[in-house]
């Protein structure tokens, strides 16, 4: 028998949209490209990822949104106003515990449901978002995670098509997730012992580690136990000893080396 060519293009929406995410795992706009995924079936505004780490710190896997920045900079106000604390998602994961196998709900919030009036105020009614659907994930590993699409007034509301669309996806979403989280930890520790972060001191080495593993500066800082304008100063140094502007520019010089180690 002769091969048969297949289409590119996979066969159901489903299987689309996980090959996207698939080819996603592991790049820094990972949220991006699940805002995107998504598109067809659950169009949305804005895409967080947060991690809820086994010392109970929360975490920005990473944030996307359709248009502008709003979802990254909310995110930065949601971690350093400690909005976690008041965020119903993290709260109901941080009292489930591992089970054999993954664990998933899936949770729907409007903004007036939010409870507390800061957090609605900056997370919610100052970047215009209306409601959002979660899917809560815990692995067998102890892994926690809030994949979050949300939508502003222009969207019209989650239906109960949007929530069936997403619950038939959840596991596939949650389990690409997982595996960028590991990867790009993985990835921050191989880069500890690199030639090229020879040049920088130990602190310095630290923060790059962190950033490439998807910290924030707040949360490196939280992280090193420093001030946030020591953290952005071991930031800006390490920068200047790496000859790079940004942290776009310091992905790139990782996977050039990862490249050229190959």
């Amino acid at each position: 028998m002769r091969p048969v060519k297949l289409s590119s293009e996979p066969m159901s929406e489903a299987g689309r949209m996980a090959a996207q995410l698939v080819a996603a795992i592991g790049a820094d706009n990972f949220a991006q490209s699940l805002l995107a995924a998504a598109a067809r079936s659950l169009p949305s505004s804005h895409c967080t990822i947060f991690a809820l780490q086994n010392n109970g710190r929360v975490k920005t896997v990473s944030s996307a949104s359709s248009v502008g920045e709003a979802a990254s900079l909310t995110a930065v106000q949601y971690m350093s106003q400690g909005f976690d604390k008041q965020d119903s998602n993290m709260r109901w994961l941080k009292r489930k515990r591992p089970a054999e196998k993954t664990q998933l709900w899936v949770h729907q919030q409007t903004a007036e449901e939010v409870a507390d009036a800061q957090y609605r105020r900056i997370c919610y009614e100052e970047v215009g978002i209306r409601e959002r659907l979660s899917v809560l994930a815990l692995m067998p590993d102890g892994y926690r995670v809030a994949i979050s699409f949300y939508r502003h007034h222009a969207f019209a509301q989650f239906s109960v098509a949007d929530f069936e669309w997403l619950s038939g996806v959840a596991l596939v979403i949650a389990n690409c997730v997982h595996r960028h989280s590991q990867l790009t930890a993985a990835t921050a520790g191989a880069i500890g012992g690199s030639p090229w972060l020879r040049t920088l001191s130990g602190r310095e080495r630290q923060m790059v580690s962190l950033i490439v593993s998807g910290h924030t500066t707040q949360q490196a800082a939280d992280e090193m136990g420093v001030a946030l304008t020591t953290a952005l100063t071991y930031r800006y140094r390490a920068f200047q000893h790496l000859g790079i502007r940004n942290t776009r520019e310091l992905l790139g010089k990782v996977n050039a080396a990862d490249s050229r180690a190959l």
